[in-house]
């Protein structure tokens, strides 16, 4: 039976294969963008509720893609990829924004959670380098986990912005900036931690999760790298987060001001 399921879930090669910008991606892309769109539409007036259930929905399947994924990467790869733990922002908020959603301890933090995951996941959505690295066709089950994944956490995270009760605020960015340091000292123990080689198990990774040994497009020298790297993640994460709470604030002012005008 594993060699059947294995010919399921084994990378497809030769003929098409998944490029940055292709038809295929932009076809994720609009995946992802149509169904913003539609559930906006859908739920954009009704009762807060029904937009939190939403909300939690979504999370789930996010969630239950990258749960599920380890069940499924033996019987595609033959082994458990130790790349896939959560030590990424995309993987460490897949499972927080899940938690935040369901948890009354973890619920005030949802909204940071949600903007880390569709800022982190955005930036992959765009350039899939996973994906493209292995040069291999958009419908096998790596492409199709790895995009759809991806792309529900984007969804989640606009879905928050848009129908979640709470807005961005830069009162309350101090939990952005907490949530970067903390993410960036978790990242740097899970490097520290599996990065290694073991001949004896055939074991040799060097992680470099959040970018925080290295920047994602090798520009920084290996000298410098491991002092800069993890200070301009920071930095360029957090200034799109204040992006965000601006954008929101200068929406929150207009409104105020049709306010007096239609009273």
């Amino acid at each position: 039976m594993y060699s059947t399921l294995h010919g399921i879930f084994a990378d497809k090669t030769g003929g098409t294969v998944f490029t940055c910008f292709s038809l295929w991606h932009f076809f994720y892309i609009f995946l992802t963008i149509g169904t913003i769109a539609l559930v906006v539409w859908r739920f954009k007036n009704k009762e807060q509720c029904a937009k939190d259930l939403v909300l939690r929905i979504v999370a789930g399947i996010a969630f239950g893609l990258y749960m599920l994924d380890f069940f499924a990467m033996p019987l595609a790869y033959g082994e458990i990829d130790v790349d896939k733990l959560p030590f990424h922002a995309c993987t460490s908020m897949s499972i927080l924004c899940f938690a935040s959603r369901n948890s009354k301890f973890l619920r005030k933090y949802r909204l940071h959670f949600a903007m880390l995951g569709m800022l982190s996941n955005l930036m992959y959505l765009c350039y899939p380098s996973g994906v493209m690295s292995y040069e291999i066709h958009p419908l096998s089950y790596r492409a199709v986990q790895t995009l759809l994944f991806h792309s529900a956490l984007v969804v989640h995270g606009v879905l928050t912005l848009v129908l979640d009760d709470v807005k961005p605020s830069f009162k309350r960015s101090y939990r952005d900036a907490a949530l970067l340091g903390i993410m960036t000292l978790w990242a740097i123990i899970g490097n520290a931690v599996y990065s290694g080689e073991v001949a004896e198990v055939g074991y040799k990774h060097d992680f470099n999760w959040f970018f925080v040994k290295a920047d994602p497009f090798g520009i920084l020298s290996e000298e410098i790298a491991l002092y800069l790297a993890p200070f301009l993640n920071f930095v360029a994460f957090f200034g799109l987060e204040l992006l965000i709470c601006l954008g929101f604030s200068i929406i929150r002012k207009r409104q105020q001001k049709k306010e007096p005008a239609q009273s």
